[in-house]
């Protein structure tokens, strides 16, 4: 199936099907000497896993395999192939879209593209959300690849449904990490939860919009045409299952303002020229100007939901109804925040080593060092957050 590599310096290609033996990615184009181990991995992804409150209740422990490009504990240069295994499956639940795809899945698009009988409805198969396992774990080496420069990613939930939050406090959104709906804050988190629970009561899904902040993001990441920084997000995040939209800096509010108020003022601050309100969310001219990367993306209601919806047996070709009894996440944007987060530091890491502000083919041992504070740092950052909440 091609289309299942993404980058260029850093290229990321995933594998495995939701209800096949094994999910996975090969990263290729990781700099030798970078420290990495199967607790680095297991930490990413276990902000993705299912089988917590208010998200999938599949059962899976997700623990990363590391097969190939790592000895001694650090990368060898050679690409690193990262295996998780599907130990969780229960086929039978999906036999009923086995002739009735699901409206708003990829099920019926799947079927006119492969064919019937080479359509893997077992849990959506390919267009699983369960493929994004090998997205966040080639999203862990990516986000401590990164930390050579300083740049850390937080993401958090800014809407779920009707519910808006109006943070945009990188501490707040680093908190939610351990928010089990990714609420940045305690009475967001309550409202979320009121509608997940609802939700789930009724049969139905909710959808809702990530944002990202990133911060130390170095000048002059892009090119200035077709592989635009804010291109190559975009293309990351829409390629995640169930989104429907993305946006940076202003977004969509731009088009109704003047230029005069989008026109971001430059200043001179502590010394450096930078923007006085970062109106661009950290992007012009698709080259990263130094402030922060800052973007939303939406996620659609999960498709796959106990009330009844109406559709077409592909076997007859008479109408029928639908209700998936599988396990599905009530709000697949609260999971999805992860998802993002990881997309967007391979994108970073790409760029970075297309730029030159990470030499492609080994790290030095200074470096190495660099990157190793900087991702403890960041794990006590996580865990005093866990803490205060």
């Amino acid at each position: 199936m091609p289309g299942s590599s993404f980058g260029k310096a850093f290229k990321v290609t995933t594998f495995g099907e939701s209800h096949g033996p094994a999910v996975g990615v090969v990263i290729d184009g990781v700099p030798a000497g970078i420290p990495l181990s199967k607790e680095d991995i297991e930490f990413e992804l276990s902000f993705r896993r299912p089988g917590r409150l208010f998200v999938s209740g599949r059962r899976e422990k997700d623990e990363p395999e590391i097969l190939s490009g790592v000895f001694n504990g650090r990368t060898t240069g050679s690409p690193v192939a990262i295996l998780v295994r599907n130990t969780d499956v229960i086929s039978s639940l999906y036999e009923e879209i086995r002739v009735n795809p699901r409206p708003g899945h990829a099920d019926l698009p799947f079927i006119f593209k492969y064919g019937y009988e080479n359509w893997d409805y077992r849990g959506g198969g390919r267009s699983s959300a369960r493929e994004t396992v090998g997205r966040v774990a080639a999203g862990a080496i990516a986000k401590k690849l990164i930390m050579h420069q300083g740049t850390v990613i937080a993401g958090y939930l800014k809407s779920l449904g009707p519910v808006f939050s109006e943070t945009k406090d990188f501490r707040s959104a680093l908190c939610s990490k351990y928010s089990p709906v990714r609420a940045p804050d305690k009475e967001t988190e309550e409202a979320y939860e009121k509608l997940v629970k609802e939700a789930t009561v009724e049969g139905d899904s909710y959808g809702g919009i990530a944002e990202v902040i990133v911060e130390n993001v170095p000048k002059g990441l892009g090119e200035p045409v077709f592989d635009k920084i804010k291109a190559d997000l975009a293309k990351a995040i829409m390629s995640i299952p169930a989104t429907m939209g993305f946006e940076y800096g202003l977004g969509f509010r731009a088009s109704s303002m003047k230029g005069s108020e989008t026109n971001d003022e430059i200043i001179k601050s502590d010394g450096k020229v930078r923007w006085a309100k970062n109106l661009a969310g950290g992007i012009l001219g698709g080259i990263t100007n130094g402030e922060r990367i800052v973007f939303r993306c939406a996620f659609k209601p999960t498709s796959s939901i106990r009330k009844p919806q109406n559709t077409i047996n592909v076997k007859t070709g008479e109408k029928s109804t639908v209700s998936v009894k599988g396990r599905h996440d009530p709000a697949v944007a609260i999971r999805g925040v992860t998802v993002a987060e990881s997309m967007t530091a391979i994108v970073l890491a790409d760029h970075m080593l297309r730029n030159g502000n990470i030499n492609p083919a080994k790290i030095s041992q200074e470096e190495a060092d660099t990157i190793q504070k900087n991702w403890e740092r960041y794990l006590r950052e996580c865990t005093r957050m866990q803490e205060s909440q």
